[in-house]
């Protein structure tokens, strides 16, 4: 029966692991085709923003330039993360994703500030703006951003690095709608300040995505605890749910990429209890209720090595003094991991 259980538990295990690769291989594809759209429309905008003298194009243009970088970059993530553990890299190189979307974020930082800076001397010395070709340019771009929005839009937006990728894009679709409003209003009314105005405006907006993005990853990359678990509540609740533990303590939660959840602990078993079976439980629990799939859990057979406890706890099967027996003075720990 237990070997039964054993399998089942592979097969979901695995089952999963594929799923997940599927989704990966359908991001990495959708990130692959925005790149090419933003990379190929953005010669056609900055060669528009230079005839046309237009702020707006130029800052969409530069937009679009850092972006097709971006995207090349969360693209290679997701190649790159897709390859398995090694010894080097026992956990593989899924922690690349939250990387380039921190990345990503200070890179809109950066030319967010550079347009800032220049709307504000454009609008220290207002510069005449061709509003007709600036008018044709800023529809071809929305038309193209909102193409290369609609296919991230179907991607995994619980990733960091996908997250990263729509924000880039939402960044230029921004910039063309702001070039559309500013060409529309220098036709209708010949105010060419409204150009660097709405530029500036169009970055100040994208600040504040860039700011969430960039500390969500950060909190990745810091091994901190993810927004959606409490580490305490989750102790407690293990200690409440799961017949056996007396008590767990020394526990970790941390994500390997935003999304894989991973909790390391110390358990420490009632008298009598079996280790094997708590352990099993504990793991299931953490999985249904929690959304950790992947735990380190030590425990304690008699006094933990940190000296919580002081009882004995039975080998898988066997009663508590005749299993006391058997493992005193030799070990009193036992380590699990999945």
């Amino acid at each position: 029966m237990k070997a039964r259980t054993v399998a089942h538990e592979h097969v979901q295990h695995d089952h999963q692991h594929n799923h997940d690769d599927d989704y990966s291989g359908l991001d990495k594809r959708r990130v692959l085709i925005a790149a090419a759209l933003t990379a190929g429309f953005m010669v056609v905008e900055a060669l528009g923003g230079l005839l046309t003298g237009s702020l707006a194009l130029l800052a969409d243009a530069g937009h679009m330039l850092t972006d097709s970088v971006s995207l090349g970059l969360a693209w290679y993530a997701f190649h790159l993360g897709a390859r398995p553990a090694t010894n080097r890299h026992t956990y593989g190189l899924g922690r690349l994703k939250p990387l380039v979307a921190y990345t990503n974020g200070l890179a809109i930082f950066v030319v967010g500030a550079w347009i800032v800076y220049e709307a504000w001397e454009r609008f220290q010395q207002p510069t005449s703006v061709l509003g007709g070709p600036m008018l044709v340019v800023g529809i071809m771009g929305l038309a193209v951003n909102i193409a290369a929005f609609l296919v991230l839009h179907g991607g995994d937006r619980e990733n960091l690095n996908m997250r990263g990728a729509i924000l880039h894009v939402m960044g230029d679709l921004l910039g063309s709608v702001a070039a559309i409003a500013a060409a529309l209003v220098i036709l209708a009314t010949g105010w060419y300040p409204i150009d660097p105005i709405l530029s500036a405006l169009v970055s100040v907006l994208l600040f504040v995505s860039a700011w969430r993005l960039t500390r969500d990853a950060g909190q990745v990359l810091l091994e901190g605890a993810p927004n959606v678990l409490d580490r305490d509540d989750i102790a407690r609740d293990l200690e409440k749910s799961v017949p056996g533990v007396e008590d767990i303590h020394h526990m970790h939660v941390w994500s390997l990429d935003g999304q894989s959840n991973l909790a390391t602990m110390h358990a420490r078993i009632v008298d009598g209890g079996d280790v094997t079976a708590v352990t099993r439980l504990i793991k299931e629990r953490l999985a249904s209720a929690h959304g950790i799939t992947h735990a380190t859990i030590e425990t304690a057979c008699g006094t933990c090595a940190d000296g919580h406890g002081n009882h004995e706890c039975a080998v898988a099967g066997e009663p508590a003094g005749r299993a006391h027996s058997q493992v005193k003075g030799r070990r009193t720990q036992k380590s699990t991991r999945t």
